[in-house]
């Protein structure tokens, strides 16, 4: 009965369109009252003591240095890089974006913030090269995703407070599978330009170009080597590791690219406030409801129906993939991983999956969520920058998103992708 209310109030409230935050706390609040003995201050008081961590703390710093990073000149460097690197390819333009979007991915940790640092200066650069807008919206918003996958992640950060596991191996995990999607990508993008004729920079970059790009880009580009390689040094912890990447944009923001004057400042406070107040209210209301829902058994119930229907790991992880992915067209990536995590975690860890693994693969599933409708966040983002319509983006992204589930279904499959340089390491 428990379950039915819960779920059934949660997913009331979410197709009326009430914030996923006020939804998590509404419905553990009123299964409580009607199901439950324990008194209703027990949400309040699980969601006090579930944001009162440390690790926690990194979140609103990543988010700080990668706003901070975007308004402080560093994507354009960025951008010319990956240009330099990749432009003179059929369908060139559209590489370049995917680069400088894994790039700006080991800055940021998100997907809507790739996708607007990055195509508010390649989406235009597309079209002037006749790539065809709906094309030059969809790879930003597809390459968009890798913000979550490659490190820092703030999803990933999410994933490992809920799921108690370490932060940086699971940062680690994401450095294989990110690159993989980036390259796969990539090709999709040249066989799609071949057949379309779209052109590239047809001057081949020499040397020297190369070495200038790169020397441009060179402090921007050190900034993922601090944070994962202080982390896994054991110079700082993740969460010492966001506080250190804030103080090293600030500093190359304003005394190396010196574009990161007061109003940028300013207007990087103001988003990481917004961005943050909404994230710590929904993460401490989440936290409340994963304490019910563990006292209320409905993990193990959950886990004995799936495992009634098959014990074979492959079917199940089949299952669980069609759900994520699913799940992921109508709820926010972040939401969903503090709902499902406490959920489906144990289910996995029944057959075996570790959960860094897992980690890797409810993050990569809901990332696929941001490409589409019709929640689609990434797809909004790349509407609003290129002006083409929501319909047109979405019929041009059909091949990418092929691409990346033939990779998530590699991952999930194939462990040593993500988990395989952590047994190296160990």
């Amino acid at each position: 009965m428990s379950i039915v209310v819960l779920f059934g109030l949660m997913l009331l409230l979410i197709f009326i369109g009430v914030p996923i935050g006020i939804t998590i706390g509404v419905a553990t609040a009123v299964t409580m009252a009607f199901t439950s003995p324990m008194p209703l201050m027990v949400i309040a008081q699980k969601a006090y003591t579930g944001l009162d961590s440390f690790p926690l703390l990194g979140v609103p710093f990543f988010i700080l240095a990668g706003s901070l990073m975007c308004n402080g000149g560093i994507s354009k460097r960025l951008i010319n890089l990956a240009e330099t690197l990749v432009g003179y390819i059929v369908g060139g333009l559209a590489m370049v974006t995917i680069t400088a979007c894994m790039f700006f991915a080991a800055i940021s940790g998100s997907g809507p913030a790739t996708v607007s640092a990055i195509g508010s200066f390649m989406i235009p650069a597309m079209k002037e090269r006749n790539y065809g807008g709906g094309f030059a919206a969809a790879v930003t918003a597809t390459a968009g995703t890798i913000g979550v996958i490659i490190p820092p992640s703030i999803p990933f950060v999410i994933y490992c407070i809920v799921a108690q596991v370490s932060i940086g191996d699971m940062f680690l995990a994401g450095i294989i599978p990110g690159i993989i999607i980036g390259l796969s990508l990539m090709g999709t993008c040249y066989i799609i330009a071949r057949k379309r004729g779209y052109v590239s920079n047809p001057k081949r970059p020499t040397a020297k170009d190369v070495w200038v790009s790169f020397k441009e880009a060179g402090w921007a580009l050190m900034i993922p080597i601090i944070i994962l390689g202080g982390i896994y040094a054991g110079v700082f912890t993740p969460t010492e590791a966001a506080v250190v990447s804030v103080v090293y944009a600030l500093f190359i923001g304003k005394f190396v690219y010196k574009e990161l004057n007061w109003q940028n400042f300013h207007r990087s406070m103001k988003e990481t406030a917004l961005v943050n107040g909404s994230l710590m209210f929904m993460i401490g209301l989440s936290i409340a409801f994963a304490n019910y829902i563990s006292l209320a058994q409905v993990p193990a119930r959950i886990a004995a129906a799936l495992m009634g229907f098959s014990e074979s790991p492959f079917v199940l992880l089949l299952i669980i993939n069609v759900f994520l992915l699913v799940i992921g067209c109508f709820i926010d990536n972040i939401a969903a991983v503090v709902i499902l995590t406490p959920l489906l975690l144990p289910i996995v860890s029944r057959i075996g999956i570790d959960p860094i693994h897992f980690g890797l693969i409810i993050t990569f599933n809901l990332a696929i969520g941001f490409i589409t409708p019709p929640y689609g966040i990434n797809l909004f983002v790349a509407s609003t920058v290129s002006g083409e319509s929501i319909e047109k983006i979405s019929w041009e992204i059909l091949p990418f998103i092929v691409a990346m589930i033939g990779c998530l279904f590699l991952f999930t499959y194939f462990p040593v992708f993500t988990t395989g340089i952590l047994g190296i390491l160990r």
